[in-house]
């Protein structure tokens, strides 16, 4: 960094200097700098190397023709890999994810939702607006009281609880030996799986507690 200093204030000082020093003082740099060429492979750049360079890259023109101990496209490089680092720094200066919810929002969705049990989450979200509180529907999803609600019952207890009032009900056809078709309608009760009327007739006409019925043939 003190080197950086010093260029600057030599830089400075040869605004007071007549155009002949200035050029003398040119080929003398320019003659050592062959000379280190030659001499150093590889020069070591620092950190404050690289930012005066790719400064200098975007408010000179002609930096490409001074430059000597390394190539254009290496301080290209510089360039870009500063502005990966400064913007991942800007990246990660905040904290990762989305801001946590008040806890004072949290227990106001619980009673919300333990109080209106009909309530679905877009209504608790519109309601929250209303009071200026901003929530997206998966974070009341994520706090609302859920509802217990009891267990749905299994096809055997509704059996169990309603067989007395079930009744089954068939229609069917039996051949007989002289290759006639009788049509048999009967009545079964669920809870003790007996029959409770039936009737069997030729012509699709019977008769059900009393009264007389009859199916088209087309049926």
């Amino acid at each position: 960094m003190i080197e950086l200093i010093k260029l600057c204030v030599s830089f400075l000082a040869s605004t007071f200097r007549s155009r002949a020093a200035l050029q003398a003082e040119n080929l003398a740099l320019r003659h050592q700098l062959c000379v280190y060429q030659r001499s150093v492979k590889r020069p070591k750049v620092k950190r404050a190397d690289r930012v005066f360079w790719s400064l200098l890259a975007k408010a000179w023109t002609g930096w490409k023709d001074s430059l000597i101990f390394v190539k254009p496209e290496t301080v290209i490089r510089w360039q870009r890999k500063r502005f990966k680092e400064y913007w991942r720094k800007l990246s990660r200066s905040g904290e990762p994810g989305r801001p946590p919810i008040p806890n004072e929002v949290k227990e106001l969705i619980r009673t919300m939702s333990s109080m209106n049990p009909t309530w679905g989450s877009p209504r608790i979200v519109g309601e929250l607006a209303k009071l200026g509180i901003s929530v997206t529907k998966s974070t009341v999803d994520k706090y609302k009281v859920r509802v217990k609600k009891p267990p749905s019952p299994t096809w055997r207890t509704f059996l169990k609880n309603h067989a007395k009032d079930i009744v089954s009900i068939d229609f069917l056809v039996v051949p007989t030996v002289r290759f006639k078709i009788l049509y048999v309608f009967l009545f079964l009760s669920v809870e003790r799986r007996r029959i409770i009327h039936f009737g069997v007739t030729e012509h699709l006409c019977f008769t059900v507690s009393g009264k007389f019925v009859c199916i088209p043939e087309s049926a």
